[in-house]
């Protein structure tokens, strides 16, 4: 199909959304200092205030891809924008640091709809993979927007208004862009194309009759106690039993959730996630990268804010702007790295990205406490773009690997280790950085751009590994094939030998 301007207006709604939902992590990052001061919050509740977002987040999105697939995108994209606003405006509001988690819970729901229904809409809307992996860095690009603008909207509304309206914001922001996508947004079938009231033709796939709650319960148990174990271990002690027995009950989890994913076809419900997916090379390189790369990119951004404020002593504007470098050379660089991996590729676009990426990280370790903006930028300027290369050709290959009827499972998979990135990122690195009390901040910061930089150049050796050419080649000129041809081609090229 040839999309209306409609279509390409879905898609910049599509977009906006994104913006929101990557804006939410990055606004707060340099709030924090601000937020901390006016509720009183510890060093690990801080942590909790961006974490708290990202676990609902990363825990319930594959669930979200799933109830997408069963009730309809464009309503369940609604109903997660309208989560989102009204948890920001909950997040406004709130008089304890305890209130404010609660609202980041509420708003952590509205990406577990929103943000897989986007790329499940855009898979629908263009057939074409040319046009799609277009679509697919437009949709990038919100998220280089949302890391671009988050820390200096959060700089300038911290200093100037306070930090309530750090969260107050999206609220007119949230309700504008549902306006817009009730008219722009087609109706679509559960099979994956624009449709209008009918249910699903004969010919969709069919949708599981149930989602397997208790894999997604699993699933969430899995990720939240050891986000709690990593940010814990340093104010309760590694060896306490709180904290072992938060690492002890997540691996018991995740076995659980293996096993219970492995059996849930059999009992007739639709898998939180299919496993096998992971027997899948390309798909399995795809989103570990994609974990490795939000581990250290958004960890970055959360602890280079924090670098600025505490030991630089800039003014949150100063710190948003510094840290905006990022952001900014990923919004020049993702929507270039749609049209390259249209025309060479996955393969190497991933690859570069990635080692460009790692390469800035170990830059990074000249910071110090005089280290000037001036001999640092083009690291954070290096770091965002080799994000924003990779980022289009992992998310190209991961939603390529299944059939339509599963788009939403899939692309809710990538997306869900993303945001565990996050989780892990701000945990993992925070337990890092903050290891050796205030004084050591630097020591800290040294050790995880280490961790990051390796964490990188090691998925860069494991994409070379897996992604074989023929399976991340560019997509044939011409006229556009069907959905179903071009679905079970990519599916084709992507088996192991």
């Amino acid at each position: 199909m040839t999309p209306s301007r409609t279509g390409w207006l879905a898609v910049a709604v599509l977009a906006g959304s994104q913006t929101l939902a990557v804006m939410s992590t990055t606004v707060v990052s340099v709030a924090l200092p601000a937020i901390g001061a006016g509720l009183h919050a510890s060093a690990a509740g801080r942590l909790w205030i961006v974490d708290a977002y990202v676990i609902v987040y990363s825990a319930l999105l594959v669930a979200g891809g799933t109830i997408g697939d069963r009730w309809g995108r464009k309503g369940m994209f609604l109903l997660g924008l309208a989560l989102f606003g009204a948890g920001s405006l909950a997040d406004s509001l709130a008089p304890s640091t305890g209130a404010l988690l609660a609202g980041r819970v509420l708003q952590g729901l509205g990406p577990v709809l929103l943000v897989p229904g986007s790329l499940t809409i855009i898979r629908s809307l263009f057939d074409d993979e040319r046009r799609r992996a277009q679509a697919i860095g437009l949709w990038s690009t919100g998220s280089g927007l949302g890391m671009a603008a988050g820390p200096v909207v959060g700089g300038l509304i911290a200093a100037h208004w306070g930090w309530r309206w750090v969260f107050g914001f999206n609220v007119p922001l949230a309700l504008v862009l549902l306006l817009i996508a009730a008219w722009a947004i087609p109706r679509l079938e559960s099979g994956g194309s624009p449709g209008g009231s009918s249910p699903p033709s004969q010919h969709s796939a069919p949708v599981a009759a149930r989602l397997d709650w208790a894999g997604t319960v699993l699933g969430c148990a899995c990720v939240a106690a050891v986000a709690f174990a990593l940010i814990e271990g340093n104010p309760l002690g590694w060896t306490s039993p709180p904290v072992l027995a938060g690492f002890a009950l997540s691996a018991g989890a995740l076995a659980a959730f293996v096993a219970r994913e492995r059996r849930a076809p059999g009992m007739g419900a639709a898998p939180v996630v299919d496993i096998s997916l992971f027997r899948r090379p390309a798909f399995a390189a795809a989103n570990v990268a994609a974990l490795v790369v939000f581990f250290a990119f958004i960890g970055a951004i959360v602890f280079l804010s924090a670098y600025f404020q505490q030991v630089r002593r800039d003014s949150p504007v100063a710190a948003g702007l510094q840290v905006a470098v990022l952001g900014v050379a990923f919004a020049v660089t993702a929507p270039l790295s749609g049209r390259l991996t249209g025309r060479v590729g996955a393969r190497w676009p991933m690859v570069a990205g990635l080692v460009a990426a790692g390469a800035a990280m170990f830059g990074l370790l000249r910071l110090g406490p005089d280290t000037g903006a001036g001999s640092t930028w083009w690291d954070f300027a290096l770091a965002g773009a080799g994000v924003g290369l990779c980022m289009t050709p992992m998310t190209q290959v991961a939603v390529s690997a299944v059939p339509a009827s599963r788009a939403g499972m899939a692309s809710s998979v990538h997306n869900a280790l993303r945001q565990f990135g996050q989780v892990l990122g701000v945990a993992v690195l925070g337990a890092i950085v903050y290891a050796h009390g205030p004084q050591g901040f630097i020591t800290g910061l040294h050790t995880a751009m280490w961790v990051s930089g390796t964490a990188l150049l090691g998925a860069a050796v494991l994409a070379v590994g897996l992604l074989r050419p023929d399976a991340a080649a560019p997509p044939r000129r011409g006229r556009a094939e069907p959905a179903a041809v071009t679905t079970a081609r990519s599916v084709k090229m992507k088996e192991p030998r």
